[in-house]
């Protein structure tokens, strides 16, 4: 990071955390923002005058939630961002800001306007938007804002001149020591609250290990070194890592100060050498010596870094759950992905993880431009045969940056990119991005996935639900190593009806989904409209997961 000069900045900055779900009630299922606790915290670094709204933890509307904060104070800035999913809850944010009597500048940031810049720019309206790798950027925008300056000479930022004219500025360099970066702003975000609400049947991080989870996001490292077609990385694409005494200096700072049982480490790539990893293990085992209540942790890695003695390894560490992107069983499908990697490589992996008890994140992704009947049928015949139902099926989603977003275009598949963005990508709409495949095909395809999701996973009718004050208490008997498990503190929709999707066992780490009495009968009926809806919301679950 630039060192400026640290003073007191005269700028007020209001940092709004987006909703990440569609209720307007407090919600804590979701992945916490790392990018913005960066943002933030650099912001506060500076001497910024910086308050931080997470709309996630508040109950009301967008509007009436962030007008009353800018009621509160005289605020300069409001800085917001998201992922491209975020369109219409970004720009509610912009709007009530722009509308507010104080009359804020606006900033915004994140996958949403590195993706597509002058078009995501030109429709959400803000005054400023920093693309690409941000913490260096935003300090420099504000000073120059603050100051009057030139922005035109600040890299990776864009913003309308005195004609009215979208400029976008020269992209800036990657941060090559991310080391210098001060760690993520947890308390300004809420991070407490966020931790005392947790729960064991949450599906993000699969932190069913403890009854109270308090799960800890981290970032070891930054973008990824391939260039899968269906990925898009916001923040670069230069591959760079944490020293593994930076990464453990933030690990036990924040087990002191939150009383953290679970890491769940973001990146797309935990690490890209065997030495760092083996490195990491031996730190994560020794800390794990000295307490306790052990330190279970998660992390990516691709299939080619996997071997019996390394998982051996991070099992002994507390790795619990590894995510690989196994995406096809095909070599011509992988091939056209730019995986680099073959498919005795993904059996090899998933055979000696769970060997080592470990619980795997993956999915099988259909509809590559290469993908035909022959080849997604290799696919999931290799599933049904193997993966016991521990491997997610579902279809490339076009996302905005991405080479196969670029390939739909091109193609006219999809023909306005803003009307994909805003109306069309959550719905998880099913495009024939195919070569080959009719659209008939493809859809017996996806009527093949649904059928086979339902009779391979795993469905389970818990032994006991207790109810302990606002949570439940659930007893089930794993349906792979028959051991009785009880997970306490369980948050469920309904007393008769509810769904737990993807816990894992305690003993084995295998994955199964707990469903009430009556929606396992509605299984074993073969009720279809209810078993529909139960698969689509398994699969959007394992497919998010992997975003």
């Amino acid at each position: 990071m630039k060192n400026y000069m640290m003073k007191k900045q005269n700028q007020k900055i209001l940092l709004v955390i987006p909703r990440y779900s569609g209720s307007e009630k407090p919600a804590y299922d979701y992945a916490f923002p790392l990018g913005l606790g960066y943002i933030s915290s650099v912001m506060k670094k500076e001497g910024y005058d910086v308050d931080v709204i997470n709309l996630n933890h508040r109950n009301g509307t967008i509007g009436n939630l962030v007008t009353k904060q800018l009621d509160s104070k005289k605020y300069d800035i409001v800085a917001t961002g998201h992922n491209g999913m975020g369109f219409s809850i970004v720009k509610r944010i912009i709007e009530v800001s722009k509308e507010h009597t104080s009359k804020p500048k606006v900033i915004i940031g994140g996958a949403i306007i590195t993706s597509e810049k002058e078009l995501m720019f030109e429709n959400l309206n803000p005054d400023y938007a920093v693309y690409g790798e941000g913490e260096e950027t935003i300090i420099e925008l504000l000073k120059g804002i603050e100051d009057n300056n030139d922005l035109k000479k600040i890299d990776g930022i864009i913003f309308r001149d005195e004609n009215k004219e979208i400029v976008v500025t020269n992209p800036r360099k990657p941060i090559k020591n991310i080391n210098k970066i001060p760690f993520p702003d947890f308390d300004g975000l809420g991070f407490e609250e966020y931790l005392k609400n947790q729960k064991p049947n949450t599906v993000f991080y699969f932190q069913n290990y403890y009854d109270f989870p308090r799960t800890l996001p981290i970032l070891a490292s930054r973008s990824c070194p391939y260039r899968c077609t269906f990925c898009y990385h916001s923040i670069g694409t230069q591959y760079r890592e944490r020293t593994i005494d930076n990464v453990m200096e933030e690990i036990e700072l924040m087990i002191k100060k939150y009383d953290i049982n679970i890491l769940a480490i973001y990146d797309d790539l935990f690490s890209s050498r065997r030495e760092r990893l083996i490195e990491f293990c031996k730190r994560m085992k020794k800390l794990n010596e000295k307490r306790q209540q052990k330190i279970k942790w998660t992390c990516q890695l691709s299939v080619l870094e996997i071997d019996d003695n390394l998982l051996k390894i991070m099992k002994e560490a507390g790795c619990e759950i590894i995510s690989y992107g196994f995406e096809s069983f095909s070599e011509e499908v992988l091939k056209s992905m730019r995986k680099p990697i073959k498919p005795e490589q993904i059996d090899h992996a998933l055979k000696a993880t769970l060997r080592a008890k470990i619980g795997i994140q993956a999915n099988f992704i259909f509809g590559d431009p290469a993908e035909t009947v022959e080849t997604s049928n290799k696919t999931l015949d290799y599933w049904k045969r193997e993966c016991r139902g521990q491997v997610g099926l579902g279809f490339i989603q076009p996302y905005p940056g991405s080479e196969i977003f670029n390939h739909c275009v091109s193609r006219g598949i999809i023909q306005n990119k803003i009307k994909y963005i805003r109306d069309e990508m959550n719905k998880d709409v099913l495009f024939n991005m195919t070569n080959t495949m009719s659209d008939g095909e493809l859809k017996q395809l996806s009527k093949t996935i649904q059928k086979l999701g339902l009779k391979y996973y795993k469905f389970v009718r818990p032994m006991s639900v207790l109810k302990t004050g606002k949570s439940y208490s659930v007893t089930v008997e794993c349906p792979f190593c028959k051991d009785k498990i009880t997970y306490g503190n369980c948050l469920l929709q309904n007393r008769l009806v509810y769904a737990t999707y993807g816990l894992i066992c305690r003993s084995c780490n295998m994955r199964f989904n707990v469903v009430s009495p009556a929606i396992y009968i509605f299984k074993e009926l073969g009720v279809t409209p209810l078993l529909e809806r139960i698969y689509f919301r398994i699969n959007k679950i394992k497919m998010n997961l992997a975003r």
